[in-house]
C-alpha cells in the first residue's frame, strides 16, 4: 500500500542528513560507535534482496541495483540501528507483542502474506530485515506520540525525529567503508 511505502521512504530519508566519515575497520561495511556492520552481513542482505526479486514480477517497480542498492541497504541498517540506540537511551519499552501487532497490521495493509513479499521487494527490504523495519516504525511512532504529548506541533514532529537521529549518529560517530563510496556533505549522500 501507498502508506506502507511512504513510511519506509520517510525512515530512509532521515539518514540523508548525516555526515558520515571514512570507516576504520577494513572488514566492516560501517561502524556505529561500538557496533560493527560486517561486509559479509551487508552482502548477505543484498543477496537476499536479489534472490527475492527473482520470485516475483518486478515490472514497473523502481528498484535499485549495484552500488545504489548497496548504499541504500547500508543506510537502512544504519538508520534502524540508530533507532534501536535511541530507544535504549530513552528507555522506550518495545514489547514483542507490539512488534507482532505492528507486523500483522502491515501484512493486512499490504494485502496478506503473499502481497507482503511483493511489497518488501518493491520497498527493497530483505525479509530478514522486516523485524528491524517494524521495530524502527514502532520506535518512530512512540517518539512521535511522545513529541506530540510534550506539545511539539504535528508539522514539526518529523524534523524533531530527524534531529534525534542525527544527534545519536553524531554522538556514536557513524563511519562508512570507502568501498561503499564517500560521504558528500553538499548533497547529503554517499557518492
Amino acid at each position: 500500500s501507498e502508506h506502507y511505502v511512504k513510511k519506509i521512504l520517510a525512515l530512509l530519508g532521515v539518514i540523508s542528513v548525516l555526515a558520515l566519515s571514512g570507516c576504520g575497520k577494513v572488514d566492516s561495511a560501517a561502524t556505529i560507535g561500538e557496533i560493527t556492520i560486517s561486509q559479509a552481513s551487508a552482502q548477505s542482505i543484498i543477496d537476499e534482496i536479489l534472490s527475492e526479486r527473482t520470485k516475483i514480477d518486478t515490472a514497473g517497480m523502481q528498484i535499485q541495483t549495484g552500488n545504489a542498492l548497496n548504499r541504500a541497504q547500508l543506510r537502512f541498517t544504519i538508520v534502524t540501528t540508530l533507532f534501536d540506540e535511541i530507544a535504549k537511551e530513552l528507555k522506550l519499552e518495545i514489547s514483542s507483542t507490539e512488534i507482532e501487532q505492528a507486523k500483522s497490521d502491515l501484512i493486512a495493509q499490504s494485502g496478506g502474506q503473499e502481497a507482503l513479499a511483493k511489497n518488501l521487494v518493491a520497498a527493497e527490504i530483505a525479509p530478514s530485515n522486516f523485524d528491524n523495519y517494524v521495530r524502527a516504525i514502532v520506535t518512530s511512532n512512540k517518539l512521535q506520540d511522545a513529541l506530540l504529548a510534550s506539545g511539539v506541533a504535528e508539522a514539526e514532529v518529523s524534523a524533531r525525529i530527524n534531529q534525534l537521529i542525527n544527534a545519536k549518529a553524531a554522538e556514536l560517530t557513524v563511519k562508512v567503508n570507502p568501498r561503499y563510496g564517500t560521504w558528500v556533505v553538499a548533497t547529503s549522500d554517499i557518492n
